[in-house]
């Protein structure tokens, strides 16, 4: 669930917009009906910059495209060699 507010709404509404995206739901500030900003929590913006590093790494993709093609072998750890 999403929420919105206005910019004067969010200033009079700030502790309870930081509970609702504690909770896990992401909020739109608008200006205008435009949004302008949004409120997301911390373990989401998280999730959110780790995902662009992925995405940014030409190794990673590989993998998970080579994966995804399942040109990829996987092991247990009793087959590795000591």
């Amino acid at each position: 669930m999403a929420s919105t507010y206005s910019i004067t709404e969010g200033q009079a509404h700030f502790p309870k917009m930081v509970k609702e995206v504690q909770a896990g739901y992401i909020t739109t500030i608008t200006k205008r009906d435009e949004p302008v900003a949004y409120l997301v929590s911390r373990e989401r913006m998280s999730a959110i910059v780790e995902t662009m590093e992925i995405l940014a790494n030409p190794a990673a993709m590989k993998a998970i495209r080579d994966n995804e093609a399942g040109k990829l072998k996987f092991y247990t750890l009793d087959d590795i060699p000591d």
